[in-house]
């Protein structure tokens, strides 16, 4: 009814984000003590008119409604400008194409032997004769690295400044709109999670099991091989995933004590006949995106708070 005050459930939503929209004074002095808002907006239907009628909700802000893969600055090699990727392949180009001119001028012409001395040379012809066999031996060879290894280290340097190819960033395209995919964090106490997702669930961490050929499982003991055959103890790759989702957890509470968040954690493996834990799943790379899928929504887990969380992700970088 025009005038009355709205209750605290139509006020707030259940989502801590204001309707924008304005069915009366008092809501419009709600409004405007509390500055104003933003979300979604309730007013009456677009049809009829009649205010009996459906609610039209209007556009939503806060929302995370497209994939994204954030890549820290940290967790990668700043990539090249584009003027030191343009000056360092030309630069590479010209070695190359010289070496290859100096190669054709000193093996196909006779401009070296011209430099040569003929019959009884003096001291200064036979140090040019010297000089010049030297350079139509060496020249080439060296312009042909050295334009190599210039062209070689841009191609490096663009490849390095990549996003890590990660689990789940390999299957970016399958994963649902509403996810954040963030490969390899640095959290403040030192620890490097391998691969963080940010969705309706809370988080999930997930991590790539070791290659089968350089592991080894007795039971619930892991060993990595060493050098010269040698077998080492390695931490349980099931463990490690729920601790590390644990140190996320931890994390994450310490800015807001007064919300959990859910972690998850899983472990990607060739097949699944590794047993999974309570605190652990195991799964295969093709079951990443059914896996994200089916963890249960956090209803808590607001979009402010989801936004806070990537905040404090991009923090790190």
């Amino acid at each position: 009814m025009a005038g009355e005050w709205p209750s605290r459930t139509s006020v707030f939503n259940g989502t801590a984000v204001l309707p924008g929209g304005a069915v009366g004074p008092a809501s419009r002095l709600v409004r405007a003590a509390l500055g104003g808002g933003s979300g979604p907006t309730l007013g009456l239907s677009a049809a009829s008119g009649d205010p009996m009628g459906p609610l039209a909700r209007g556009p939503e802000h806060g929302t995370i409604s497209v994939m994204q893969v954030i890549t820290l600055p940290g967790s990668r090699p700043a990539p090249p400008s584009r003027a030191a990727i343009v000056v360092g392949s030309t630069v590479g180009v010209v070695l190359v194409v010289g070496g290859a001119l100096v190669a054709w001028l000193a093996f196909t012409t006779p401009l070296i032997s011209r430099l040569m001395p003929v019959g009884r040379a003096d001291t200064t012809e036979m140090i040019t004769g010297a000089v010049a066999w030297g350079f139509a031996f060496v020249a080439p060879g060296a312009f042909l690295i050295a334009g190599i290894a210039r062209i070689a280290k841009i191609v490096e340097g663009v490849t390095d400044a990549r996003p890590p190819a990660t689990p789940a960033v390999r299957l970016a395209r399958q994963l649902p709109d509403d996810l954040v995919v963030v490969p390899r964090i640095r959290l403040p106490e030192g620890r490097t999670i391998p691969e963080l997702v940010i969705g309706p669930f809370g988080a999930a961490v997930i991590a790539k099991l070791p290659p089968v050929g350089a592991t080894r499982r007795h039971g619930s003991a892991w060993e990595v091989r060493a050098g010269h055959g040698r077998w080492i103890p390695l931490e349980d790759p099931l463990v490690r995933a729920a601790r590390d989702a644990e140190r996320i957890r931890t994390w994450f509470a310490h800015d807001d004590r007064d919300f959990v968040v859910r972690v998850h954690a899983a472990v990607v493996a060739p097949d699944t006949s590794l047993p999974r834990t309570a605190a652990c799943a195991v799964i295969t790379q093709d079951q990443i995106p059914a896996w994200l899928s089916s963890l249960p929504a956090q209803r808590s887990l607001t979009a402010s708070r989801r936004e806070h969380l990537l905040d404090l992700i991009r923090e790190l970088g």
